[in-house]
């Protein structure tokens, strides 16, 4: 009896955390196309694009941009129609912390000795995506 018991439990818990995976992998594809959507607004702009996803050892931004002689640190966010909490309020200050970590140590191990860059800031970009698929962009310069 004692050795049925485990293999059940086990059991149980991969069938959940299996279940739970679609939901994650959807999470990050929404994620990935509220930055596509930054991006391209970005590019329209006329905005360079450096990275995407830069990992600065355990942390991670998101979007790295040039914005002629600023290099723009942007957190991406959205939400579904059902949230309670916009995009922008989800960043909290634990978040921005975490972000204007990230922003510092790529500053001092990049950019600071890049010709023609003269200052770092830190933005956040709001995406909303619409029934039909199509995505507004909002982006606060300076956010935080």
């Amino acid at each position: 009896m004692t050795r049925s018991a485990p293999a059940a439990s086990a059991t149980s818990r991969t069938a959940i955390g299996s279940a739970g995976a679609p939901a994650a992998d959807a999470r990050r594809a929404l994620g990935a196309r509220a930055e596509d959507a930054v991006v391209a607004h970005l590019a329209a702009q006329g905005v360079e694009i450096v990275a995407r996803n830069a990992r600065v050892g355990r942390l991670e931004i998101d979007v790295v941009a040039r914005d002629g002689p600023v290099i723009a640190i942007i957190e991406v966010r959205t939400r579904g129609a059902g949230s309670y909490v916009r995009a922008l309020d989800s960043i909290d200050a634990r978040k921005r912390a975490r972000v204007r970590r990230a922003g510092e140590r790529l500053w001092r191990a990049t950019f600071s000795r890049v010709r023609g860059v003269e200052r770092m800031r830190f933005d956040a970009a709001s995406v909303t995506f619409l029934p039909s698929g199509e995505a507004t962009v909002e982006i606060i310069k300076a956010a935080f």
